[in-house]
């Protein structure tokens, strides 16, 4: 922005600087805005005194010489509390030299001189606010027992995942055992092996390879009991009587029912696999740990049992699933022929031989060690010596 007022001319002698005459400048101010507010109190007429009159006593009509304006207002107060009048409160002062007199009276005589300058908004807190005011020692106790207990406290869930993980492994490796037997590759190698009894009424290796393969593939498919009661013998005669064929088809439902079983287990596990593999640290190997060692108990308790009395364990299996007398047949039934006694010890052998294995190695492969359960050496020395 360029400046345009015209530039005085200069001149070679200096110009005198005109002279102010302020004595008869008075403290008034120059507009009557600028004058101080008067309270709100002088605004009512005193009792007895016409609004428009003068006040009873003034701090500038009845100062004296030599006296202060303080003074001079307290007496015209107390002169006009002596009256019986209402005490009118004093104006402001006039004078720059009154309004600090009037300043000074209002403020305590006790006040700290270095105070003055304090805003009144900022006041120190109270001793007894809810800020400095301390619980009991039996309540910050209490506070801090229940804070610590939610910190070490584990969460029930994984746990409880935990728990389900190691009872469904020994049921899961029993039910894919079963299923493992129950398969034509079983029936091959039993069949093949060395030391297998023959069958004294006739049937071949490939006969009963034959016929054995219909009544496994039964068990595991969803045709009807045709499936195995159309079946005809080279002489015309039918291969399974109706005694077999409904035994057979009791024995379909329970491996159905135990294959369903098994898969419903199988899909909860892993579900129990994935969720502790993102909640809790090393949760599925303590699970699957646990598991093996109730799954060896579990077979060596199965197993012990069947060692003693093979017969007596044989019967007591099938009175469990089978009503009695739907499950006993001669000895030249087709059943009997294709699966003798021996094919029975040899599954069951299998079975047990099966899960061992498998536990075995999820033990060895879920063992403990410091370095799985990641703890250093010192670390595990001083928790051996704790417990």
């Amino acid at each position: 922005m360029k400046d345009e007022t015209p530039a005085r001319a200069k001149s070679a002698d200096p110009q005198q600087e005109p002279h102010l005459d302020t004595s008869g400048d008075t403290d008034e101010p120059a507009f009557s805005w600028l004058s101080p507010a008067e309270p709100t109190g002088n605004k009512k007429p005193a009792t007895g005194t016409p609004a428009t009159g003068t006040p009873a006593a003034g701090p500038s009509a009845a100062a004296k010489p030599g006296q202060t304006t303080t003074g001079t207002a307290a007496a015209g107060t107390a002169a006009a509390t002596a009256v019986g009048a209402t005490p009118v409160t004093p104006s402001q002062p006039d004078s720059r030299a009154g309004r600090k007199a009037a300043a000074a009276a209002v403020e305590p005589s006790g006040a700290d001189p270095s105070a003055r300058g304090t805003s009144p908004v900022f006041k120190e807190p109270l001793p007894t606010s809810a800020l400095q005011v301390r619980p009991p020692d039996e309540e910050v106790e209490r506070r801090n027992a229940q804070r610590e207990s939610a910190a070490n406290a584990k969460p029930v869930l994984p746990r409880v995942m935990q728990v389900l993980l190691a009872v469904f492994y020994p049921l899961t490796l029993l039910i894919l055992a079963v299923r493992a037997v129950t398969s034509p590759l079983f029936l091959w190698v039993e069949y093949n092996r060395p030391g297998f009894p023959g069958d004294g009424y006739g049937f071949s290796t490939d006969d009963r390879m034959t016929y054995g393969s219909y009544a496994v593939d039964y068990l595991s498919n969803w045709s009807g009991p045709r499936y195995l009661g159309d079946l005809m013998h080279r002489s015309g005669d039918k291969l399974f009587k109706d005694g077999e064929v409904s035994h057979m088809a009791d024995v379909k439902v329970v491996i159905l029912s135990t294959f369903g079983a098994g898969v419903l287990l199988l899909v909860l596990a892993l579900i129990a696999i994935l969720y502790l593999r993102k909640r809790s640290h090393g949760g599925v190997r303590r699970a699957l740990f646990a598991g093996s060692l109730a799954t060896l108990a579990l077979i060596l308790g199965l197993g012990t049992l069947a060692a003693l009395g093979w017969q007596q364990f044989f019967t007591e299996f099938h009175r469990i699933f089978f009503a009695a007398g739907t499950w006993t047949f001669s000895l030249d039934d087709t059943l009997i022929r294709l699966f003798p006694g021996q094919f029975w010890i040899d599954a069951g052998i299998v079975i047990g031989a099966l899960v061992l294995v498998a536990a075995v190695v999820t033990l060895v492969l879920t063992w403990p060690t410091r370095r799985r359960r990641g703890l250093a050496p010192n670390e595990s020395a001083a928790t051996a010596n704790q417990a």
